[in-house]
Parts: C-alpha cells; sequence; structure tokens
C-alpha cells in the first residue's frame, strides 16, 4: 500500500513538472518572437517532453499550446526554419495523441499543407517536414484520407513522386529523402485503412512507374524498395487497380525487375534481398485477378535456372504459394518441391 502511495505521488509530482516545464516554454515562444534561436530551442524541447507522451499532449493542448504551435507555424512573421521546427513539433504531438490528431485533421490544415508544397520558394526540409506531417494525418485515419483527396494534397504529392524521382539521379543527397517522405505519405492516402478512390486516383502514375521499373539497375536500386511499397499500396485488395497496373504494361515490367534482380542474386545480397520485396509486390498486384498465368514466359525459366537454392525458395514462397494453380506444381516442371508456409 505504501509502494503503491509512493508511486502516486511521484506520478503526480512529474505531472506538475511537465506542466510548469511546458508553461514556461510556451511563455518563450510568445514573448521570444524577435529570437528565433530561442523560439528554435523552445520548441525542440516540446518535441521533447511530448514524445510518445499522450499526457503531456493533453497538458499542452489545455494550456492552448498546440494551437499556438500551428499558428506558428503558418505565420508570415517568422523565419522559415522557426515554421520547420513548429511544424515538426506538430508531427510529434499528433503521434503522440489522437485527440490532437484528429483536431489537427480539418480542411484549413491541408489547405495550409498544399499551398506550403506548391511553392518553389521554400527548403526541401520544410518540404519533407510538411509531408512528414500529411503522413501522419492520414495514417490510420480515414478522415485524413478524404481531406487529402479534396484539398488537393493527393495531387500535389503525386507531382512531388513523380517530379523529385527525375532528379534523384541529379542530386541524390538533397531529394532523396524527400522522395521517400512522400512516397510513405501516399501509402498513407491509400491504404490503412484502405481507401479505394485513393488508389483510382494514383493511377495516375503508373505509367512513370513503368518506366523507373525498365530502367532502374545497381546500384541505384535502393529506390525500388519504395517504388514497390508503393505499388502494393496502391493495388492491394484492388482487382480494378490490378488490371490498370496491369494493362498499362506495369506488371511485365516488375516482373522482368524481378527476373533481372535474381540473375544478380547470386552475387549480390541487396539484389537476393530486393527479390524478395519485387515477388512480394507481384503477388499483391495479381492476387484479385487473373493475370498471373501471363508470367509464366518471364519468371518461371529464370527460377527454375537458378543455381542459389535459398534464392528459389525466397521467390518461390512469397510469390508462387498465393496460387492454387502453382501449388499444384504443374506448372514448374523442373524446379525443386514447393516448400508453402502459409
Amino acid at each position: 500500500m505504501c509502494i503503491c502511495l509512493v508511486n502516486i505521488a511521484e506520478f503526480i509530482a512529474l505531472l506538475s513538472a511537465v506542466r510548469t516545464d511546458l508553461s514556461l516554454l510556451l511563455e518563450c515562444l510568445k514573448f521570444q518572437m524577435k529570437c528565433p534561436d530561442l523560439q528554435k530551442k523552445a520548441l525542440l524541447a516540446i518535441h521533447s517532453i511530448c514524445e510518445k507522451r499522450e499526457d503531456a499532449v493533453d497538458t499542452l493542448r489545455e494550456m492552448g499550446g498546440v494551437a499556438f504551435v500551428y499558428n506558428l507555424s503558418k505565420s508570415s512573421i517568422v523565419q522559415s526554419d522557426v515554421k520547420e521546427t513548429a511544424l515538426f513539433t506538430l508531427c510529434t504531438v499528433a503521434e503522440a495523441n489522437v485527440y490532437c490528431k484528429n483536431s489537427l485533421c480539418s480542411r484549413e490544415t491541408f489547405a495550409q499543407l498544399a499551398g506550403l508544397l506548391m511553392k518553389e520558394d521554400i527548403t526541401l526540409t520544410q518540404k519533407r517536414v510538411s509531408v512528414y506531417l500529411l503522413s501522419v494525418l492520414v495514417s490510420n485515419n480515414k478522415s485524413g484520407q478524404s481531406l487529402a483527396q479534396n484539398t488537393g494534397c493527393l495531387d500535389v504529392l503525386l507531382c512531388l513522386f513523380r517530379y523529385f524521382t527525375m532528379l534523384i539521379e541529379l542530386t541524390p543527397t538533397h531529394t532523396y529523402q524527400l522522395w521517400v517522405s512522400v512516397s510513405s505519405a501516399l501509402c498513407g492516402c491509400v491504404n490503412n485503412p484502405q481507401n479505394e478512390e485513393g488508389q483510382r486516383i494514383c493511377v495516375v502514375v503508373f505509367p512513370m512507374i513503368k518506366t523507373w521499373l525498365q530502367q532502374i539497375a545497381l546500384p541505384r536500386t535502393e529506390i525500388l524498395q519504395p517504388i514497390c511499397s508503393f505499388i502494393a499500396m496502391t493495388v492491394a485488395n484492388n482487382s480494378c487497380v490490378q488490371e490498370s497496373f496491369s494493362a498499362l504494361g506495369c506488371l511485365d515490367s516488375l516482373s522482368l525487375a524481378l527476373v533481372r534482380q535474381a540473375l544478380s542474386a547470386n552475387t549480390s545480397l541487396l539484389s537476393c534481398q530486393l527479390c524478395v520485396t519485387l515477388s512480394k509486390t507481384l503477388s499483391a498486384c495479381i492476387t484479385d485477378n487473373g493475370v498471373h498465368h501471363s508470367l509464366y514466359k518471364y519468371i518461371q525459366p529464370v527460377i527454375v535456372d537458378l543455381h542459389n537454392q535459398s534464392v528459389f525458395f525466397l521467390i518461390h514462397n512469397s510469390f508462387v504459394c498465393s496460387f492454387d494453380s502453382f501449388r499444384s506444381g504443374s506448372l514448374w516442371h523442373g524446379s525443386p518441391p514447393l516448400v508453402c508456409t502459409d
């Protein structure tokens, strides 16, 4: 009983200390408008206190702190690096507290983010943090997904997805992380929960994805992982989108990308890992339609001839085990015995 009372007392003392700290930091933000360095430090301190702390975010919100940080992020009288830090802090509080996340899910917030992402005179860092906040707001949130569609955020993300991939080869260190963030945000817009309208809208980038899959080669294969994640989320459980993916030639390009990586898998660990990623993506692309029979001509000869038996089984079990026709073994003459673990 005494131990329990001590723990309760410690918890109350901790909450009191958190409230005091947040109150002081909020005062600093409000009365140091001409000192951007102090404002940034205060915002980062708020981030540190609130990170993964739902109770601390509740305290900040009750004090009006979340609303003030949001207004700071869109203020025209503060420096851009302060805005970046304010947006980053909003990401932290939204991730830590569902109520706070829902309060930030408004048409005004999404319209502001869409406007920021369309500007050409803001830094890549500010764009990346804006995309990060979008990603947080749409994740596991059907309301956020709808707002992303209705305010133009999804269209802007698709434009960035196409534009920055063209720049990755030229300036990889400056654009790659932003492009990965955009890819992740798009995944959140179309899935978890599944959003069929969002999936349908994303079909617009399939022709470009086809080209990328044809062109990507070592050592730039690291961009395959975000592309495959985007493909899998966009086509998942949606036969119409899967059929569009196939009709536009993307399925053939994806199959050939798997073949290329399989041929290098004996000498490259990265290629071996990508074989698994690509085969799982292929599985997602054909689960809900009947186009998988057209893939024999690309995959079957290569898989059967693979000298690396580990690679064979990784691909075989990730992709082939999804379908009864493959399980029967009738389509894989000359291949090792099939082992399914599902």
